[in-house]
């Protein structure tokens, strides 16, 4: 099987994501790194995607000279991960979708609604697929959680409890940290602060595991830290399409807390717990029964939880090999194969909704609101 031609848009030298998608992408050689525009520096961009291998010829200096240079090229890139600061997602992922190439883009998709509306119609008459690196869905054991659920093993969703809080932002005095005070300035970050950075994650996570929709909520938001504009703690109520109560708590001042991601699901027969900081392990506790832990790896899982599985039993897999899930499934969608579960541009859509109906209820004393994008109505 050929590999597929692969280019980067952000993701520069000493960015925290950018390795996890270069390690990822690269992961079962079915990409290879073709191009790339690395960093808002036009000469620091270049240099580092020489030294990362890519020709001199397609290491460029911003994402229009990529995009002019790599349309009319034969051997042109089959996708397009674009790493950049949330404020130029949706420019970006538009001109490469209408260039008619496939993109894979950080969340948030888009600053806004209309934006995310216009992606998702825009991908659907080009055909091109348009995913958002919802990584954490990737998990092998997330995947088993989804199948069990689906299946019917947990009984009715009652309730859903998600979580990602963090302490790492906790300090008063980082206000001239360049990696902090971009995500708290609404120019940089849009509306939300911590909700549309570590929040969406949690909630699409929900619905992914539930297969079920987010249709109302209710929000407060505060900005514990003086200077901040933007939220650096949330606290979400919701109910999804099929009426499960759900609960969410995001934070960056939650000190003591280091990744802080994780899910809860209680049904009227079982209850399942997974957090990314034991990605191997999910809980199961049955109806009158024991604790049971569910190892990755381990015989009796789902399909799906084997077919991601990728070091043996008991070693530790991690998020650059989540990331790479996500990018085995868009080799095999790219390919006409069968591939599974990709986060999509509706996803990042119906996150960017959620997002600005949280704005509106903390605005309004926590109201709940319609959290559904329009054209989901």
């Amino acid at each position: 099987m050929s590999k597929l031609n692969w280019g980067m848009i952000g993701g520069g030298e000493g960015s925290q994501i950018g390795p996890a998608h270069r390690l990822g992408a690269q992961a079962d050689g079915r990409f290879v790194m073709a191009a790339g525009a690395l960093d808002a520096d036009p000469a620091r961009g270049r240099d580092y995607a020489q030294r990362l291998g890519v020709a001199a010829d397609r290491a460029y200096g911003d994402w229009r000279e990529m995009l002019a240079a790599e349309r009319d090229r034969p051997d042109r890139i089959d996708l397009v991960t674009v790493a950049t600061p949330n404020n130029t997602h949706f420019e970006i992922t538009k001109a490469f979708l209408e260039a008619g190439f496939h993109v894979l883009c950080e969340k948030p998709m888009t600053m806004t609604v209309a934006e995310g509306e216009e992606i998702v119609r825009l991908a659907r008459d080009t055909g091109r697929i348009c995913a958002v690196n919802y990584g954490y869905s990737a998990y092998p054991m997330v995947r088993q959680m989804k199948a069990m659920v689906a299946a019917g093993e947990l009984g009715a969703i009652r309730c859903v409890v998600a979580n990602f809080s963090h302490g790492h932002h906790a300090a008063g005095d980082d206000a001239d940290n360049p990696r902090v005070r971009w995500r708290y300035d609404p120019a940089q970050a849009g509306v939300s602060g911590q909700m549309a950075d570590c929040g969406i994650h949690a909630l699409h996570l929900a619905s992914f595991i539930l297969g079920d929709e987010v249709r109302t909520l209710s929000a407060d938001f505060a900005s514990t830290v003086p200077g901040r504009v933007l939220e650096d703690d949330a606290m979400v109520n919701f109910r999804t399409e099929s009426g499960t109560v759900g609960r969410l708590w995001t934070s960056t001042i939650a000190l003591g807390r280091q990744h802080g991601l994780d899910i809860q699901v209680f049904g009227e027969k079982a209850g399942l717990r997974w957090a990314s900081e034991q990605p191997n392990q999910v809980y199961l506790h049955r109806l009158g029964g024991r604790v049971e832990i569910m190892e990755k790896g381990e015989a009796g899982l789902t399909d799906e939880a084997q077919r991601l599985s990728r070091v043996p039993i008991a070693h530790p897999e991690g998020f650059p090999l989540a990331i790479a899930n996500i990018y085995l499934d868009l080799a095999n969608r790219i390919a006409g194969a069968p591939a599974g579960h990709l986060p999509s541009a509706e996803d990042g859509l119906r996150s960017m909704a959620a997002v600005h109906a949280a704005v509106a209820s903390a605005k309004a004393d926590g109201a709940w609101v319609d959290a559904r994008p329009p054209m989901f109505r």
